[in-house]
């Protein structure tokens, strides 16, 4: 079995047999894991979904540097809001031979249309804080009245 990050020359003729690059860095699952904070479920889930692809050593899933930059992207994407299909879409746009320029243009206007919907929501989470802030001040009051009144 590979070490917590496959190096040497098995893992080299490993990478090599499975179309990675010989000198590239495969991390197992629980590295994976633990670097980025997420659970093996989640893992195994953006991998079901199509949108991480693994390398496997029988059972041991090894993640790529790509595997890494995409999972990294899935993370800013959830963060921000996006739904997984929509981070999925924006990241099968990517050609690694062309300009990408549909890619940014589909990135652009779905951020753009997020960050719309973010400004109303903070604006919306503001006036109920205000809200609340204002009942919680005066059931302060309410109360600090009650216990005056007990004491008289």
């Amino acid at each position: 079995m590979m070490n917590m990050i496959a190096s040497g020359e098995a893992a080299k003729a490993f990478a090599h047999s499975v179309g990675a690059d010989a000198d590239e860095e495969l991390v197992r699952i629980g590295d994976m894991a633990k670097t980025y904070g997420v659970t093996l479920r989640t893992l195994r889930f953006y991998e079901d979904k199509g949108l991480l692809n693994p390398k496997r050593d029988g059972s041991t899933r090894l993640y790529t540097h790509r595997d890494r930059a995409r999972l990294k992207l899935i993370l800013l994407g959830r963060k921000v809001g996006f739904t997984l299909r929509d981070v999925k879409h924006m990241m099968d746009l990517y050609d690694p031979s062309g300009s990408n320029s549909k890619q940014l243009k589909v990135t652009l206007d779905k951020s753009e249309k997020q960050m719309s919907r973010l400004v109303k929501q903070r604006a919306t989470i503001e006036e109920a804080i205000g809200e609340l802030g204002a009942a919680i001040e005066s059931v302060r009051g309410l109360l600090a009245e009650r216990q005056q009144g007990a004491k008289a």
